[in-house]
């Protein structure tokens, strides 16, 4: 791997992205598009830069990012956590701090699967005594 190129995968739902860290400016780009472009909503973009200011690294990478799979809720959720296993490649004092804010672990949570003779995951057809 390159010395100034550090990589790491991150998961939420059913998204997974692939981000690449490299020392530059702070910009964002996400499937070749510009993060502003691509999360319309101002909480996903906050989001996606938690682990920078939880780090105090906010501006001193570019970051490249492909994403897919899930709606751009878990796929915001998944760039952040793929930045701050990023993070972790650049310099690993950085865990306490990612560690605390709980951006290392992987939210597990997806959606329930439909079980037969239900209506939903968990919900059934009306009942009808008659």
């Amino acid at each position: 791997m390159n010395e100034d190129r550090y990589y790491a995968t991150g998961k939420r739902k059913n998204a997974v992205a692939r981000v690449w860290l490299k020392p530059g400016t702070g910009t964002i780009v996400v499937n070749d598009r510009a993060v502003n472009d691509y999360f319309g909503r101002k909480t996903s973009r906050m989001i996606i830069t938690q682990p920078f200011e939880i780090t105090q690294t906010l501006g001193r990478f570019d970051v490249m990012v492909n994403v897919h799979g899930g709606g751009l809720s878990g796929q915001a959720g998944a760039v952040k956590h793929g930045i701050s296993k990023a993070l972790l490649e650049v310099d690993p004092a950085m865990r306490a701090p990612l560690k605390k804010a709980g951006f290392l672990t992987r939210d597990s949570r997806v959606k329930e699967r439909k079980k037969y003779g239900k209506r939903g995951a968990r919900a059934s057809f009306q009942f009808s005594k008659r």
